[in-house]
């Protein structure tokens, strides 16, 4: 298989420490030093070439490229970007400082900068297309996270975290942000997500650690080398990408196992079947493990709640204490076991982490409530995988008093029509289900498949297709519900918008 060129073929043989020393191009904080030593592997050219010019992000206002802006502009860099409409990210950055155009044109792109692109950005955008009549490179924006991971902005070379799987990389990686923040270690971090009581998905700070949510979905994961490698599960999706099937992820997951520091430690969920594979055929590395049965660190004595649950956690058999959390579902037992293994695996003392576990209220999307109206909840959720709609249907279903009613969005064509009898199978839970147009996120339509035919083979569950808007999709939903109804909206599209729609059309009377 063919991964994305990552940086390695800018690797220097001579040398791994590269001075900067221009002002305009680092404007650090007085907590970090005017001289950067930045230690790493990088080519001194590759550096040098970034020197008196701007970061410029196509598609600035997501929430992983906004984040390494912000990351940027904490450090002092000139950023700048574009997007095709405003948001509140958007308007963060700005506030740091961030120069945004809404709108991409060729006319955003100056010869001084350096491009940095999602692989969402297609071959035809006018500002891509332009950086390459200049002859500028343009970063990949993993690129950038492997460069803030390797220490760029920093006088020292912080512990590495970092989170990956097919499910709970945003909020393993929010909340090991969230209890290093909470216990005082100061952690720089760049993750998927909002992190409650924080309310940022990144910073650029001067403790010792540094965490990331590392993605797989288009393979550039196998570009990073970090201490602490935490992979919490592994399931076939992105199905556009990993065209050869599950062996396709599996394999990129070996090149990045190879890639690990090698003082560092993976820590995997050993009762997760994909991550079975993954040790059976990686023999040779020493997996610390995880899980609710025979794994190095364990939760046992569970005690679930409407919203929440409490356990003891086993260390090689040892019982180091309890944690409660706040946060629903078995999912989350498992992800709070996997950040307790990183962070006591990072020779952080169980009793300094103990307590902040419980007060950490979920990632953005997460499911949060957003809206309650006569008698009636609304619960939002990024679930667009099946295993996660499942599990997250099943975790609604503990927490509903009256009828759970889901409001579906696919999202993608092509995860919809991979995966879609594992779709048929997730909805079991539910009493009533709605499903509204699929997001498409840059796709191109499939012919026969939508949600209109996804319904349709929803033989034996309550489910309508709403078409339209989310506006509209809202307005014809809002009706219908009824006091006690438990409503969870499902989608990493814009379906996170449906729930306040659908408030603000029950008090319009609609």
């Amino acid at each position: 298989m063919s991964y994305i060129p990552s940086l390695n073929s800018f690797y220097s043989k001579k040398t791994n420490t590269v001075t900067i020393l221009n002002s305009k191009f680092i404007r650090i904080k007085k907590r970090f030093c005017n001289k950067i030593k930045v230690k790493s592997k990088w080519n001194e050219e590759l550096i040098m070439d970034m020197e008196n010019k701007k970061f410029h992000f196509i598609a600035i206002g997501g929430i992983g490229m906004s984040g390494l802006a912000k990351y940027l502009l904490e450090l002092g860099c000139s950023v700048s970007g574009s997007d095709i409409k405003d948001s509140k990210y958007i308007k963060q950055l700005e506030k740091l400082g961030a120069k945004i155009t809404i709108g991409h044109s060729a006319e955003n792109i100056q010869p001084d900068m350096i491009v940095v692109a999602s692989t969402a950005i297609r071959e035809t955008n006018p500002e891509k297309i332009r950086a390459k009549e200049l002859g500028l490179k343009i970063y990949h924006r993993s690129d950038i996270l492997k460069m803030i991971s390797e220490g760029l902005g920093r006088d020292k070379k912080q512990k590495f975290l970092g989170f990956s799987g097919t499910h709970g990389k945003t909020t393993t990686s929010g909340l090991c942000t969230y209890v290093l923040e909470k216990a005082g270690l100061r952690p720089s971090y760049c993750v998927g997500g909002i992190i409650p009581d924080l309310n940022t998905n990144a910073k650029a700070s001067d403790g010792d650690f540094f965490v990331a949510e590392l993605d797989e979905s288009d393979g550039t994961i196998v570009k990073y080398s970090p201490y602490i490698s935490v992979i919490n599960n592994l399931e076939i999706d992105h199905v556009d990408f990993y065209k050869d099937g599950f062996q396709e992820l599996l394999d990129t997951f070996k090149t990045h196992l190879s890639h690990i520091e090698k003082s560092g430690k993976v820590i995997v969920n050993n009762d997760c079947n994909g991550i079975k594979k993954l040790m059976e055929q990686n023999p040779e590395y020493r997996f610390i493990t995880f899980g609710l049965t025979n794994a190095d660190y364990m939760a046992v004595d569970i005690e679930y709640h409407e919203f929440g649950s409490q356990f003891s956690l086993k260390k090689n058999g040892e019982i180091l204490g309890k944690l409660k959390l706040t946060i629903p579902g078995r999912h989350n037992v498992y992800n709070t076991v996997a950040v307790c293994a990183a962070l006591l695996e990072s020779g952080i003392d169980f009793s300094i982490i103990q307590p902040h576990f419980e007060h950490f209220s979920g990632m953005g999307r997460r499911f949060q409530l957003v809206a309650e109206f006569n008698g009636i909840k609304i619960i939002d959720d990024y679930a667009h995988h099946p295993s996660e709609i499942k599990t997250t249907l099943e975790s609604a279903k503990n927490a509903a008093d009256g009828k759970l009613v889901a409001i579906f969005q696919p999202h993608r064509y092509s995860r919809l029509k991979g995966l879609w009898n594992n779709f048929l199978k997730s909805f079991d839970s539910v009493d009533k289900l709605y499903v509204v147009d699929v997001y498409a996120a840059s796709e191109d339509p499939i012919d026969g498949i939508n949600s209109e035919k996804f319904v349709q083979a929803l033989n034996s569950i309550n489910a309508k297709y709403i078409p339209g808007t989310i506006d509209e999709a809202a307005k014809k939903i809002a009706p219908e519900l009824e006091k006690g109804d438990f409503v969870i909206t499902l989608g990493a599209g814009d379906i996170t918008k449906i729930g306040k729609a659908i408030e603000a059309a029950r008090k319009a009377g609609v």
